[in-house]
């Protein structure tokens, strides 16, 4: 079993900056593609970023692309979201997944997630 705890949520203002953090425990995810993916109220869990096990492959969805960064730090077993520039619309609670497989953006794909983090960015 992962287990999964995301933290770096908060409120901040459009066109500032957070960097979440995923923390993994109960085994280690060095072998695991990570995903973040947000859901807005009354909105549909949407992909955010991917990262492949050794950090070389990363996918970005378009509505973030060039203002957020996913990274991991395999001996700290943890995954970031850098996320700058941010915007009203990237309000949304923000999880982490993992899956023993190669990095999708499909969250069906994803078998362990965890609790969410909340972003609320002001105009």
């Amino acid at each position: 079993q992962v287990q999964l705890v995301e933290s770096g949520g908060g409120l901040v203002q459009a066109g500032g900056s957070l960097r979440l953090s995923c923390a993994a425990s109960g085994r280690t995810v060095r072998n695991y593609a990570m995903g973040w993916f947000r859901q807005a109220p009354g909105k549909e869990t949407e992909f955010v970023a991917t990262i492949g096990w050794s950090g070389g492959s990363t996918y970005n969805a378009d509505s973030v692309k060039g203002r957020f960064t996913i990274s991991r730090d395999n001996a700290k077993n943890t995954v970031y979201l850098q996320m700058n520039s941010l915007k009203p619309e990237d309000t949304a609670v923000y999880y982490c997944a993992a899956r023993p497989d190669h990095p999708t953006v499909w969250a069906s794909d994803y078998d362990y997630w965890g609790q969410g983090t909340q972003v609320t960015v002001s105009s």
